[in-house]
């Protein structure tokens, strides 16, 4: 490690959350800081208080600022242009972190160089006991591109009873808390910008996952995260952005002899997905899907030059996290609505 540059940087990317800085970021300070790491805070463009705020009450914080908001991915791509450390952590701003939250992830990654990246155990903030529903104790991935975890598939979210506290690999880390390698990042060629938010991350630990790299869930470290799933119905922004980019991920990285046949499974799939939200009376949300279905195929041929570099990457197709059956199966007509109860994997 070069002289100059730090052990780890926390780095928060705020856009517009000058009340949720104020309102964690003592305990990132707290918990990070006395484990020697460096918190920087970039900020995306915020139009709110957020940067005189940072300035006034939280001075030890290194702040970057971005002139406009570039999103999630590419926001963090340039702010970690300015960071110079070992290891990275991406955390979001509505994150709580707890006493000695890095230990675990330091002592791990030193021990273990061959894994890129890792997480926490995630779990709510609004209810404690529970798993948060995006990252949970760790991600996984279908045969046809869905995501869910270790503690939540689906819409069930798990009570955590310790039952998945064992270290384990994953096909992928949330982007709420992500604990990577600032030299795995920049090989892989960090977040993809295009996707501005929402699959991002997921998108980049697959890279690193077909290229040899490990990725596991260390719940030995626990931290809260408020998220966005205390919205009442999806956000059709939302909708729209996780359908197209999560098209654009099996594009980018399905091998050829899969990739025609899993995107005609999800053809059928997203519009069933339309039609169900048509028949609950969530129109906007119906219509994004088509939306995204249709500006995928508009964007296509612009990712076959990365889809190209990432099979000619590729160290090895099979990656035991990325399950052969397909998990809306498992779910609604096999019943499993929990990670112990999958027959591809075990917790």
């Amino acid at each position: 490690m070069p002289y100059n540059m730090d052990k780890t940087a926390v780095v928060i990317l705020n856009w517009n959350g000058c009340e949720m800085l104020r309102s964690f970021l003592p305990s990132v300070i707290h918990c990070s800081k006395t484990e020697g790491a460096e918190i920087y805070v970039a900020d995306n463009g915020s139009t709110d208080a957020s940067v005189d705020m940072l300035r006034q009450e939280f001075p030890s914080v290194h702040l970057i600022i971005l002139k406009k908001n570039l999103g999630f991915a590419e926001g963090y791509n340039l702010a970690l242009q300015q960071v110079s450390a070992e290891y990275v952590v991406l955390l979001n701003s509505d994150v709580e972190v707890t006493e000695h939250w890095l230990a675990p992830l330091i002592n791990y990654m030193d021990a273990h160089p061959e894994v890129a990246a890792c997480q926490p155990k995630i779990r709510s903030w609004r209810q404690k006991e529970l798993f948060e529903y995006a990252g949970a104790a760790g991600g996984f991935i279908d045969r046809y591109g869905y995501p869910f975890c270790r503690g939540r598939i689906m819409s069930v979210v798990e009570k955590d009873n310790g039952q998945y506290d064992t270290v384990i690999p994953v096909f992928w880390v949330t982007g709420a808390a992500l604990f990577i390698r600032h030299a795995d990042y920049r090989e892989a060629g960090g977040l993809d910008g295009r996707f501005f938010a929402h699959m991002e991350e997921i998108d980049l630990c697959w890279r690193l996952r077909a290229r040899g790299r490990g990725i596991v869930c260390i719940p030995q470290s626990v931290v809260y995260h408020v998220g966005g799933a205390t919205l009442k119905k999806e956000n059709p922004h939302k909708t729209f952005l996780n359908f197209r980019n999560n098209l654009v991920m099996l594009y980018k990285n399905l091998p050829d002899r899969e990739l025609a046949g899993v995107m005609r499974v999800r053809c059928w799939l997203d519009y069933i997905a339309a039609a169900t939200f048509a028949l609950k009376g969530q129109l906007p949300n119906a219509k994004a899907v088509v939306r995204a279905r249709r500006e995928f195929k508009l964007l296509r041929d612009s990712f076959r030059d990365a889809r190209a570099e990432n099979l000619r990457k590729t160290s090895s197709h099979f990656i035991p996290e990325r399950i052969k059956s397909s998990i809306l199966v498992q779910f609604y007509v096999k019943g499993r609505k929990f990670f112990s109860q999958l027959s591809d994997l075990k917790g």
